[in-house]
């Protein structure tokens, strides 16, 4: 898949106009409704996909919808975040695209990549959170989706923090993801990793990447 990176921030921009909720947790029978999100970039072409699965299935609008457009969101956000890494100097691209806990690998170490907002429990305590990375990484872990993408697997964790709390408007800020992404690359070294032991025998390593405005 060909990826536009001004292309997907314009797109995820427009997003922006309602709120971010969701009316129902997040599941594998609502994920399947709403799989076109994959294969639909543009905003424009999502909202009568969206309508036609409403009709289709004979579901509430608004829960459709909210569900429909922040996986597609996230989607999006996600697709450009793995490009970054794929084009950064020392990044290994995963070649299959079917594995579930490889995205990439760096520096001899495979990763995966989840974009996270701040948690809300944190307070908007960016200084506390910086402070005991170990920690919210542990949290982030255990507070992960119990659908398809749980793992305990080697994971890149890029948390979005805004001042304003509206940390999820930075998943689209596509060219400021981009930035801090290869920084964090270029100035990478395996013993900034942290260590875990989630899953016995398995050693997990992971880290933070802090994209703040």
């Amino acid at each position: 898949m060909k990826i536009n990176l001004s292309k997907i921030e314009i797109e995820l921009k427009k997003r922006h106009q309602y709120p971010y909720k969701w009316y129902r947790k997040q599941n594998d029978i609502w994920d399947g409704y709403t799989n076109f999100i994959y294969t639909t970039l543009f905003w424009d072409d999502l909202i009568p996909k969206i309508a036609t699965t409403v009709k289709k299935y004979q579901l509430d609008k608004k829960e459709v919808f909210y569900y429909a457009i922040n996986r597609w969101y996230n989607f999006w956000s996600a697709m450009a975040v793995e490009h970054i890494f794929s084009n950064c100097e020392g990044i290994t691209p995963e070649q299959n695209s079917k594995d579930r806990v490889v995205d990439f690998t760096l520096q001899g170490t495979s990763f995966d990549h989840k974009t996270s907002v701040f948690p809300k429990h944190l307070q908007n305590d960016l200084w506390s959170a910086k402070n005991n990375k170990r920690e919210l990484i542990t949290w982030l872990y255990k507070n992960q989706s119990t659908q398809q993408r749980q793992h305990f697997k080697n994971r890149l964790f890029i948390i979005v923090h805004k001042k304003d709390g509206e940390h999820w408007k930075l998943k689209s800020e596509i060219k400021l993801l981009e930035k801090e992404i290869k920084n964090y690359v270029l100035n990478f070294k395996p013993s900034q990793l942290q260590k875990f032991i989630f899953t016995t025998p398995t050693e997990t390593l992971s880290d933070i990447i802090w994209v703040n405005r």
